[in-house]
């Protein structure tokens, strides 16, 4: 028996990968806090894009060490803390980025991959917050660097991480655009902080911003569509404009004419951030926590839970996100405070 006074815990592992992919429930041993890491009592679970990945197509390789169940983000009470651990003590409500083993009910993370929950945000609120924030910050103010003065196209305004894009850039006084499909999704991007919202079903998103801009262009793109977009996100650029993608909803393969980067002088790149460094995790964790949880906090920027399931109901789960049922955020219910 450890500190977590349990040596057995629940969990859901993937069992079978592909079109036909199984999620079952499975009983695990308790992990344990290594050095500069805390043990979570997980309360809550947040579903993301790469679960539907690692279910589809195994995700990334499982480092040595590593737990193969799904799961990024997690909201939960420390209830143990490794060597070297300064910050967390056991008693702690965190909100954490994880490698990996969300889907169950203790997980371990890097202690300075862990923020407070801010405000009285509930448990699954908060567990929706870590894989989403630090991959809008560190794609979009760290990577591209949007800057003081500067505008910002959200491609997939309602998805995940373009509900928190938005809120997190119009917070921050960024001019913001965003694309959607439907008047009602056009509306909630509007009301998130987009001072201009497009569907792109009716209307040609790049064709808008240049009107909107006076021909000028916006100069920070984050995209999870990618696809025929790229075409387009390279004429709605200003000069000097800076790309980033980091999902391909249709498709991860297109042509590009190099002379439009040229003329223009723009950065095109993309980025995963599972498999970038804790320290850098870490950097965007203290950035997030003194720039933006003050927001959150306060209820000027929401954590837009969608809606929630039972741990044992995650193939559901990864169902909803595969077939755009959600606008935001989708959570797993895991354990009892």
């Amino acid at each position: 028996m450890n500190k977590a006074g349990a040596s057995a815990m629940k969990a859901v592992e993937i069992r079978r990968i592909g079109d036909h992919f199984e999620l079952a429930p499975t009983t695990r041993p308790v992990p344990v806090a290594g050095a500069g890491e805390v043990l979570i009592r997980v309360h809550a679970a947040g579903v993301n894009g790469h679960d539907v990945h690692q279910v589809h197509n195994g995700g990334h390789p499982v480092l040595p060490g590593e737990t193969d169940l799904p799961g990024l983000e997690v909201s939960g009470t420390v209830v143990d803390a490794g060597p070297d651990v300064t910050r967390w003590k056991a008693g702690d409500r965190v909100c954490a980025l994880l490698r990996g083993g969300g889907y169950a009910e203790f997980a371990v993370a890097p202690e300075g991959n862990c923020l407070p929950i801010p405000g009285a945000l509930g448990w699954a609120e908060a567990a929706v917050l870590s894989e989403t924030f630090f991959t809008v910050w560190s794609n979009v103010f760290v990577d591209a660097g949007l800057s003081a003065g500067e505008s910002f196209l959200m491609n997939g305004g309602t998805s995940g991480i373009g509900v928190a894009a938005i809120q997190i850039a119009s917070v921050l006084g960024h001019r913001v655009f965003a694309t959607a499909r439907g008047a009602a999704k056009v509306a909630l991007c509007a009301r998130l902080g987009a001072s201009r919202a497009i569907d792109y079903e009716t209307e040609d998103f790049a064709e808008v911003i240049q009107t909107e801009t006076g021909g000028r262009g916006v100069d920070v793109i984050l995209d999870i569509v990618a696809g025929d977009y790229l075409e387009k996100d390279i004429a709605a650029l200003a000069e000097g404009g800076r790309l980033v993608f980091i999902g391909g909803a249709r498709g991860f393969r297109t042509e590009i004419d190099l002379r439009q980067l040229m003329r223009k002088r723009l950065t095109v790149g993309g980025s995963l951030l599972r498999p970038r460094s804790n320290a850098f995790k870490a950097q965007v964790a203290a950035e997030l926590e003194r720039k933006i949880w003050p927001h959150v906090a306060s209820g000027r920027i929401e954590p837009m839970l969608d809606r929630t399931f039972q741990l044992d109901k995650a193939a559901d789960a990864i169902a909803c996100l595969e077939k755009r049922r959600h606008i935001g955020k989708v959570a797993l219910l895991v354990g009892e405070p």
